[in-house]
């Protein structure tokens, strides 16, 4: 287990993540021809929408092998409506490389990844991509990465000139240096540092002493000392700085002329984690809520997350897990502690983008997909009976978008609702519901290209033709200030009633908290078996509010109060009383509108400013940040996505085709009253 490792590779759209994995794959030996993205014949990029347009949608997994050790890769998406297949990679990996281009630095979505890694603490290397072409700046990206990322970026390369001239590196631990040559495969010959290089040189490599004599406090002695620290005690803090998110070991390359894939490949080993160097996986035991914790050992009890589920054309549902501790063979019994069910596994596969190799089992920290599983889902746990857990899964962002989705024959309807019920499997933030209002089924996701993909595939895969409706933004409501209300429903047939009666108290709760629902009856007043209906009721009356009918969030529910009959009582009826309660409470607590509000990023030359600024506070845009490069301007904005839609193209009218912008969702904001007014009436 010392010699693997679990790495994605994180960036910014196009900053050369699907690159690198291809010529990690050809230079580690896996594969014996380099693809290429532009042409659609990369090896993780196996979609036919992958292909077509050029951009990476799903996470594809894969491996090799490099001195021995075995790495597996995970090559996650860069666009921002993908985000949910980077949150779970994330979630299950022990390390990551974020891939910078050296051209445009930090970018947005560099910044989203970088948190969704922190939020996981999953410890970081940095390869700053695109070296060879004009305009790289490898020390501003450094500084970028320092002053936007505020992470201790460690440089432990040095670049031998940059765009055309760019032809080396200097190794700062090594002290030694190298020359490149495109395409090769060989490892890169050793060369004299330049001498015009000398002293900067000097003054890097000391500053590495710097850094890594700070995680060490036997090497800050010696530094402190002038003792002179080996290279191999370098390489050693450098590990234990990356593995504890103290440093972040920065390297240099140009993946497109396969310049600096075999020093990155050599730092993912040096640097990056294996399964024995993160801490025990912690869960809670589902009968009692006890922590449990177990150790990435062969011996100890089998437990795993379930992270990703994809339909295979060939050997049909497949679930992507990682293995945390134990070991499980093909055809055993495996128990999803989730879901409290037993299932069997039928097959276990490692794979390779979409091909698939079969083997005989799973271990402690490895990640594999397996057949046979019908009831487990994405962020389940899968472990023994006799030895429950439930880990915690990944958590995904709100869908802000949605459109109607309407089948052209009776046919189509029953092949659309197992195309939607699949799709809604594999993708989390792929949300399918029917209006009973309007009688049509809405789908909602992350963006405008989210939807786009899903509904092309499910054209493709499933032959179902369907007429698609506009986009419409998915608004949400919440209240604005705490109620208490009575919820009381009482029927009398001819044999036994229905009786259920509660009091709830309800306030806003913090943004981002969704639902929060809490047992605050005491004495008895109220049995217990009873509140879960009660909780069941009022989270059903939140899918509609009571202002345009949009789902309600941010809110603190607390049952405080209420009486049973001993007969005529039952969870459905306190259901029916938690609902009635809900939908009285929702219009006594000040019910707003919200929308989603989207970080917006314009890259656009100098003279076409003062067109995007006037088109962005058309949109009612609010500015965060104005900073200008050369002749390049960079405007960070609020936006409210229902301004968003077109943007792109307006945007390339405005600047000749000159300007490019990214978005992704930041958060739900208040609608204005007038702008409210608007909305509900086209509601």
């Amino acid at each position: 287990m010392e010699q693997v490792r679990n790495i994605g590779f994180i960036a910014h759209i196009d900053a050369g993540k699907t690159t690198v994995t291809e010529h990690v794959l050809f230079m580690a030996g896996r594969t014996y021809k380099l693809g290429s993205v532009d042409a659609g014949t990369t090896v993780t990029d196996w979609m036919a929408q992958e292909r077509e347009r050029g951009i990476t949608i799903t996470a594809a997994a894969t491996a090799c092998s490099w001195h021995g050790y075995n790495i597996n890769i995970i090559d996650t998406p860069g666009h921002v409506d993908f985000t949910a297949e980077v949150e779970r990679s994330l979630r299950v990996l022990d390390g990551g490389v974020v891939i910078f281009d050296a051209v445009a630095g930090v970018q947005p979505q560099t910044e989203t990844v970088w948190r969704q890694a922190d939020k996981y603490h999953v410890p970081r290397i940095a390869f700053v991509n695109k070296m060879d072409r004009t305009g790289a700046n490898f020390q501003r990206t450094l500084d970028m990465i320092g002053l936007r990322l505020r992470a201790k970026a460690v440089p432990v390369q040095l670049p031998i000139g940059d765009g055309d001239e760019y032809r080396g590196v200097v190794d700062l631990v090594a002290g030694r240096a190298f020359a490149f040559e495109a395409g090769e495969r060989e490892m890169p010959p050793e060369i004299p540092i330049p001498p015009e290089m000398a002293d900067i040189v000097a003054q890097f490599r000391d500053h590495l002493r710097e850094s890594v004599a700070e995680v060490d406090d036997r090497l800050l002695e010696k530094y402190l000392e002038g003792t002179p620290i080996t290279n191999e005690e370098v390489r050693g803090a450098l590990r234990q700085g990356t593995i504890s998110n103290k440093l972040v070991p920065v390297l240099c390359g140009a993946a497109y002329r396969n310049m600096g894939i075999a020093h990155l490949l050599d730092a993912v080993l040096d640097y990056l984690p294996s399964p024995l160097d993160v801490p025990p996986v912690e869960g809670l035991d589902p009968r009692g809520g006890e922590p449990v914790t177990l150790h990435p050992r062969l011996d100890e009890p089998f437990s795993a997350l379930a992270f990703k589920v994809a339909t295979d054309p060939y050997i049909g549902r497949l679930v992507f897990i990682r293995a945390y501790s134990g070991t499980i063979k093909a055809g055993s019994i495996v128990y999803n502690s989730s879901k409290k069910k037993r299932e069997r596994i039928s097959r276990v596969v490692r794979m390779h983008a979409e091909h698939r190799e079969e083997v005989p089992e799973i271990c402690a920290g490895e990640i594999a997909g397996i057949v046979g599983l019908k009831e487990t889902f994405t962020g389940e746990t899968l472990c023994v009976e006799s030895t429950p857990l439930i880990l915690e899964p990944p958590t995904f962002p709100e869908p802000v978008i949605a459109v109607s989705v309407e089948p052209r024959t009776r046919i189509d309807q029953e092949r659309m609702d197992d195309a939607m019920r699949k799709l809604s499997e594999e993708d989390p933030t792929f949300i399918v519901r029917f209006d009973p209002e309007t009688g049509q089924t809405v789908v909602s996701g992350m963006g405008e290209l989210h939807l786009d993909i899903l509904m092309d595939r499910m054209r493709r895969e499933f032959g179902v033709a369907a007429n698609i409706g506009r986009p419409r933004v998915a608004y949400r409501e919440a209240i604005t200030k705490p109620a208490r209300v009575e919820g009381r429903f009482v029927k009398q047939t001819g044999g036994h009633g229905q009786f259920g009666h509660v009091w709830l108290q309800i306030e806003p709760a913090e943004q981002g908290s969704g639902f929060v629902f809490e047992n605050k009856i005491v004495g008895g007043v109220v049995p217990r078996e009873y509140i879960s209906g009660v909780q069941a009721g009022v989270k059903e009356a939140l899918y509609t509010g009571v202002i345009g009918g949009y789902p309600v969030v941010d809110i603190k529910v607390a049952a405080v109060d209420g009486s049973y009959h001993p007969v005529d009582s039952s969870e459905m009826a306190f259901k029916i009383a938690g609902t009635m309660a809900m939908k009285e409470g929702l219009k006594r607590a000040g019910s707003v509108l919200l929308e989603p509000v989207m970080l917006v990023e314009v890259v656009t030359p100098g003279e076409f400013l003062g067109e995007v600024l006037g088109d962005l506070n058309g949109r009612r845009a609010r500015i965060q940040h104005l900073e200008g490069q050369d002749e390049i301007q960079t405007i960070r904005a609020l936006v409210p996505l229902a301004e968003l839609f077109g943007y792109a193209t307006t945007l390339r009218s405005l600047t000749q085709g000159r300007a490019a912008s990214t978005m992704e969702f930041r958060h739900y904001d208040q609608v204005g009253v007038g702008v409210a007014q608007k909305v509900l009436v086209h509601a």
